[in-house]
Order: C-alpha cells, then structure tokens, then sequence
C-alpha cells in the first residue's frame, strides 16, 4: 500500500530527545502508544497515556530488562504484512494487533565504551530488543515506518501532517534504509569493541 495510516506506534528509546513532543503529536492524532520501562516513565511523566509493553505481551520484564519486547505480540504486529490476507487473519486468530509505527533508539554502547567499566558491566549496554523491532520494521517498511532517531521525527510529523496522519510507501523506505545504516554501524562498533 502506497499511503500507512499510523493508529498504533511502540516507542522505546535511550535518546529521550524530542520524545514527548513527537509522542504528544502522535496522541493527537488519535495513535495509541505502546511502551517500555524508561519510556513508559517519560511519557507518563508527560501527562501522556502509553500502554506498557508488559499488558500487551502478558508477561513482564525479565532478566533485569534483558527480556521484554522479545515476543510474539510485539514482533507478529511488526512483521505481519498488512496486504496478506493469511498474515491478517493470522494476527486476528492470535489476538495480535499490528503495529504502524516502531519508534526505537538503541542503548549508548558507545557512551559505555567511554567510560572504561569492565567487560561484563559493557556487555549491558548492548542492545537486544531494539536492534530487533528495528530490523523488523524496516524489513517490513511496505507496511510499517520506522524511527531509529530522533533526527527524523520531525520530517514524520511533517509526513504526516500533510497527509492526514499517514506516512507514503517512499518514506517509509527513505527511513527503513536509514534504520539498516543504524543497526549496521551499531553492531560495527561492538564488533570492534569486542575483537582481541
């Protein structure tokens, strides 16, 4: 489909830059917000309604945060391809709801390389969960828009603005490529970090 109506988003990010503006517009324009730990907080400290990730997977954080997003609830309504009937009556059958917006930034482990901790405190700051709604969503940009930075919040209000908050198959590609240059050079740095 040409033009994606966003009515539901998840945001988790680390960069909480812009945030409740873009998730105070989003409200606005009547999107639900679905979201985790650190964001939930942002957001609900903005007076703004947000549904935790955990109601919508039925199971809570784990691992100290290691384990939350990884789950069908959430990466069925990414990945499910809106124009497949099967996938649709797959998420309808489970009661999955899709996703039109997946709002993610990743864990600093760049800061975290910075600041010298030893190898096991480092190993948290890689990302798990984020790199993956982020790769999911932009494999399936033909039916979801992702935002791997606060850089391009902005020009998807703008998107949206101009087309009653709907975003165009072109721009949901301009961002999926953005979102793989994040995760390539995301996963380059640890590599690096990491090799003896």
């Amino acid at each position: 489909m040409n033009m994606q109506p966003i009515r539901r988003a998840i945001l988790s990010v680390t960069d909480k830059g812009g945030l409740t503006e873009f998730a105070a517009f989003l409200k606005a324009g009547d999107v639900e917000l679905v979201s985790t730990g650190g964001t939930q907080k942002a957001l609900q400290a903005a007076g703004l309604p947000v549904t935790a990730v955990s109601e919508v997977t039925g199971f809570p954080e784990i691992l100290d945060g290691r384990v939350k997003t990884l789950h069908p609830h959430i990466h069925a309504g990414i990945l499910a391809n809106k124009n497949a009937p099967s996938h649709m009556a797959t998420l309808e059958e489970k009661h999955i709801r899709p996703f039109d917006l997946v709002c993610v930034n990743l864990y600093d482990f760049a800061g975290a390389a910075e600041r010298n901790l030893f190898l096991e405190e480092i190993v948290e700051e890689i990302d798990i969960g984020g790199p993956c709604m982020i790769r999911a969503a932009a494999k399936n940009f033909h039916s979801v828009l992702v935002l791997p930075s606060p850089e391009w919040y902005e020009a998807a209000q703008d998107e949206m603005r101009a087309n009653g908050m709907s975003v165009s198959l072109k721009f949901r590609q301009r961002m999926a490529s953005r979102a793989f240059e994040v995760t390539s050079r995301y996963d380059a740095l640890i590599s690096a970090y990491l090799r003896p």
